[in-house]
This record gives C-alpha cells, structure tokens and sequence, in this order.
C-alpha cells in the first residue's frame, strides 16, 4: 500500500498491519504495541461515541490511551478512522514528527492526553469522570487502557480504590493483560477491580466479539473494567 493509494481508501482492520508497517525506526515498542491493536480497534470501530468531526463536542466518549509507551497501533487506528493523515506514519518518531514515541494532546489529533509514563491514565480518568459528572454531563463515557504491569505502580490502585466506592459508572478501563507485570495479584487482576466494587469481565484480547459484549455489559451505579488477555510480552 502506497501512501498515494491511502488517502483514497477507507480502512477496515486488516489495514492496520499495513498501517503500522509504515511507521520504523528505533524504540518502537512492538510487542506494547501490537498487544492493543484488537482492543483499539473495537472500541473505534464499535464502541466509542467519537468521530474527527465530534474532537471538541463536549457530548463525545473520552478515550485515554495511558499504555503510550507504545503508541503505534494507536496511531495506526487513529489515521484509519480519519483523525490524522496515513503519511504522518513514516515520519513516527522523527524530531519534526507530531507523532512521538509517546502521544502528544497537542500535537496529534483525537489524543486526550498526553501519555507514557506508567501509572498516569487511569487517575486522570477517574478526574476526568469526576469533571464530566460535576458538569452535568452524564452521557459522556470515559475509557482508559492501560496495562498490566501498570498496576505495578501505586497511583492506579489508588484510583481504583476510589471509583469504585464513587460510584463512577461511566468510567471503564481496560487492562490488556501480557503477563508484564513484575508483581503477582493474589486472584489475579479482575480480583483487584472486584474487591474495589468494580464490574469486572476476563475476554480473549483478540476475540472481536468477546471484546464487544464485555465492552457493551450493562454495570449499573459501578466502574466497569475489561482484562484483555493476549500472548504474553516475551513468548
């Protein structure tokens, strides 16, 4: 695929090898990336309530990309969908790049934060949910990825702790689970968001299906999380 022909398609998921393949150079963090292609790609596809047109409506879904280590499949998503233009991909990385090895709000189209340093994400949407519901804005709902070693870190578990008992319903997250994370959960990580007081559902990370009913399941009065298992990082 040329980047001539790109600006004429419309994309569909199995472009987005083809998409990510335009983006090289070093410190690529393929395997961070590659583990949320199929969850990106369902929630934009899917489940998002997000469009280029809708970037500033204050009715929009949020969607907070915190595992920004390793943006490429997000990039990827993102020009498929029509936020960016495909041939900002083959600059990635480059110092006159909008696209960073880590997202950049300012600089690439549809980013809600700027990311990369773990354990960021998921207290920014538990703010971000808070502000929404200060507003009155009660349709609005906000997602975060992040990933399992993630929960490494203590400021997640402190929003975790939070939400639940808040009762933030309009807050999901989902953890894509690649065996990373240096520290075992005593029964596992959904044990970790249900202890909390969170609605908690474990998929297959590459099931398209699986990820949509756990992404649409109804969670009344709670935080909803998603633990999307793939391959794991090192296999």
């Amino acid at each position: 695929m040329t980047i001539t022909e790109a600006h004429t398609r419309t994309y569909g998921y199995t472009d987005l090898p083809a998409l990510m393949a335009l983006m090289t150079g070093d410190e690529k963090h393929g395997p961070a990336a590659t583990s949320t292609l199929d969850v990106l790609w369902v929630l934009y596809d899917r489940v998002l309530r997000v469009s280029p047109e809708r970037r500033e409506d204050p009715e929009r879904d949020r969607f907070l990309l915190s595992k920004g280590h390793g943006p490429m499949a997000y990039y990827a998503v993102l020009a498929a969908k029509g936020f960016l233009p495909v041939d900002w991909l083959p600059g990635f990385g480059s110092y006159d790049s909008p696209l960073g090895h880590h997202p950049d709000r300012l600089l690439v189209p549809g980013a809600e934060i700027g990311s990369g340093s773990l354990g960021h994400g998921l207290p920014i949407a538990v703010g971000t949910a808070l502000g929404l519901r200060a507003q009155g804005l009660d349709e609005p709902r906000v997602w975060t990825l992040i990933g399992d070693a993630e929960l490494d870190e203590g400021s997640n578990h402190e929003a975790i702790a939070f939400a639940g008992p808040a009762g933030l319903a309009r807050l999901h997250t989902v953890v894509v689970d690649n065996s990373s994370a240096s520290h075992a959960r005593p029964g596992g990580i959904a044990a970790r968001f249900e202890a909390a007081g969170w609605s908690v559902l474990t998929v297959d990370g590459r099931d398209h299906e699986a990820l949509y009913a756990a992404f649409t399941a109804p969670h009344p009065d709670r935080p909803h999380a998603v633990v999307a298992r793939v391959e794991p990082k090192n296999a």
